[in-house]
């Protein structure tokens, strides 16, 4: 897939003194990026003497990355930062479905081909972006930002929902950039998911790093309502004012602080009033806390687009036999996990019983088959697999025919919580059944980005080159969404196969946790591209997913909305995106 240029389309819409300001946007192209590690100083917004009037958010923490298409960058003030920054195509309404964002978009619209049907013409989508969107540094945004989210969603590992971006084939800018024409390989009735959070092209296509290092540190520009004035780690502090660039309606309060708090000093900060609201991931203590502050905070649940998931990669020698990831499986008890991440907080009430479905969307059902693994721990199935899979256990451990030990290695992000508190209470239960295990914290990026990255040749890691281990077991974030369908494709979906590939080519992994199928890929697409019936292939499918035991999924993320009477307009917002949309609107003053 590539950009391809101008070539006819509609007649231009711009006059004369359209024609100059879009020669004069096009000149600051030409000047040399800042550099993308760091965060450039906004403009003061606040006339000198004059005190800004600001609202004072508590966050778990303010590490880095920011780049909201990563798994490994997955947090809190991440997906804060995006909403306030970054542009996106369509947004949630709040009952979740996307609607097309008139801040950004003049249209977004099929012209060619029809998302319901299976049709011998292209199926083909165009974007009209408003004349005078613009980046911070003045560079328009274009269909080149387009196709640099596109080609990255195709290519990169560790994305967030990958499965609509691999089915588009061709990007064609028209009008100067201000209008794009997206073709896809199959019709795609999900297209309204695309395209949110586009990234600056003119900064990133040449940067350090790449895309892996997108936003590590900081944002070079941006194109929403706010912009960061001050990013400081060591103090736990963001400080962002109006973006003096945004174009439509400016934000209500002059700035927005995102300050780092413990469970502890955020209730006491609400409790004083130096902090307006917190939004934070809490355990049974925080609850506890935020609850005896009474009636002067209202408290709500806000549930993440992300499971607490364990994965059992079947890329390993070990767990390429399904006989072992059954075993596995059935020695877990996945009641303990949950009870161990959770430690009582709001994700307690969030069990994730199904492969596809959060908890917290309208729907949502119970899959998990009852009676047995996974659901509940089986030592003497576990056994029996164990030993059908040519192991036997001697002096309490499990070894094969050779003598050699059952030995596996289990990775978490870091330290980041709640996975490293999982794989510690997964690693004790493997040890305490007789299997050996190594647990690693890697850096998150280098988890998700190398570790889960290892390229697969007939279905098995390739040994990495640079004497690293491989992964057996992730205790990681998953991506999950409204969309079953999408879920399925992006989760547990193949990758599309390339020119010239062979079985024993060694390709990217298509997801985190390795899987593959043919068997069931020629469904998922069809559910995917809306040509075969959606909700019948999503409950086999997933029923037989289950069966293969390669992701036991244990609990929805969540955060603690704590609202005090010091702001108003602060809501939980639309169904797994959390308050931060509407940041425009809020005021200090009575809730």
């Amino acid at each position: 897939m590539r950009l391809r240029g101008e070539s006819g389309g509609r007649r231009p819409r711009l006059g004369a003194v359209g024609l100059l300001a879009a020669a004069l946007l096009a000149g600051c192209t030409n000047t040399p990026p800042p550099p993308v590690v760091s965060t450039p100083v906004a403009e003061e917004s606040t006339p000198p003497g004059k005190t800004p009037s600001q609202i004072v958010i508590g966050v778990d923490d303010i590490v880095g990355g920011y780049n909201p298409h990563n798994l490994a960058d997955s947090s809190t003030v991440t997906s804060a930062l995006s909403e306030l920054l970054l542009p996106s195509v369509f947004r949630p309404a709040e009952n979740g479905t996307p609607q097309l964002d008139e801040n950004l978009m003049e249209s977004a619209e099929v012209i060619s081909g029809s998302a319901q049907v299976s049709s011998d013409m292209p199926f083909v989508v165009a974007y009209d972006i408003r004349p005078d969107a613009s980046w911070s540094d003045g560079a328009p945004i274009a269909a080149e930002d387009f196709a640099y989210l596109a080609n990255a969603m195709k290519e990169e590992p560790g994305v967030v929902d990958p499965a609509g971006y691999r089915l588009i084939s061709d990007i064609q800018s028209r009008e100067g950039g201000k209008r794009v024409e997206v073709t896809f390989t199959k019709p795609y009735p999900g297209w309204k998911t695309l395209f949110s959070g586009l990234l600056p092209q003119h900064l990133f296509k040449d940067a350090p790093g790449g895309w892996r290092a997108a936003l590590e540190g900081g944002f070079p520009a941006y194109g929403g309502p706010f912009s960061i004035k001050t990013l400081d780690r060591d103090r736990g502090e963001i400080i962002l004012e109006r973006n003096e660039r945004w174009w439509e309606k400016p934000a209500a309060v002059d700035r927005l602080v995102l300050r780092r708090a413990d469970q502890a000093g955020a209730a006491a900060a609400l409790r004083s009033g130096t902090v307006q609201f917190s939004l934070s991931r809490t355990d049974s203590t925080g609850l506890a806390l935020l609850g005896q502050l009474g009636e002067s905070v209202q408290l709500h649940t806000v549930a993440k687009p992300r499971l607490a998931s364990v994965l059992l990669r079947p890329s390993g020698p070990e767990l390429a036999d399904d006989r072992v990831r059954g075993a596995i499986a059935a020695l877990l008890d996945r009641n303990k996990l949950i009870d161990e991440g959770a430690n009582g907080g709001s994700s307690a009430a969030l069990r994730a019983d199904s492969l596809l479905t959060p908890p917290s969307v309208a729907g949502y059902r119970p899959t998990i088959p009852g009676g047995g693994p996974p659901a509940t721990p089986d030592p003497a199935k576990a056994g029996e697999l164990l030993a059908n899979a040519g192991y036997t256990r001697d002096a309490g451990t499990w070894r094969d025919s050779s003598g050699r030990q059952l030995s596996l290695v289990v990775a978490s992000p870091g330290q980041q919580e709640p996975y490293a508190t999982i794989a510690k209470e997964l690693t004790s239960q493997l040890v305490a059944a007789g299997v050996d295990v190594r647990m690693i914290s890697p850096q998150p990026r280098e988890l998700f980005s190398n570790l889960l990255a290892q390229p697969t040749a007939d279905g098995t890691a390739t040994p990495p080159v640079d004497g690293g281990v491989g992964v057996d077991i992730a205790v990681v974030p998953q991506a999950v969404s409204t969309d079953p369908v999408l879920t399925l494709a992006s989760e547990f979906g193949c990758r599309p196969t390339q020119p010239g590939t062979t079985p024993t080519t060694p390709v990217l992994p298509p997801n985190p946790a390795a899987f593959c199928d043919q068997g069931l890929q020629s469904g998922i697409e069809s559910a995917l591209t809306g040509i075969g019936p959606q909700g019948e292939v999503v409950e086999t499918t997933e029923s037989q997913l289950w069966q293969r035991n390669v992701v036991i999924p244990l609990f929805q993320l969540s955060d603690t909305l704590a609202v005090s009477k010091g702001v108003s307009g602060v809501t939980p917002g639309p169904p797994l995106t959390g308050p931060f949309g509407n940041a425009v609107n809020w005021t200090r003053g009575t809730n």
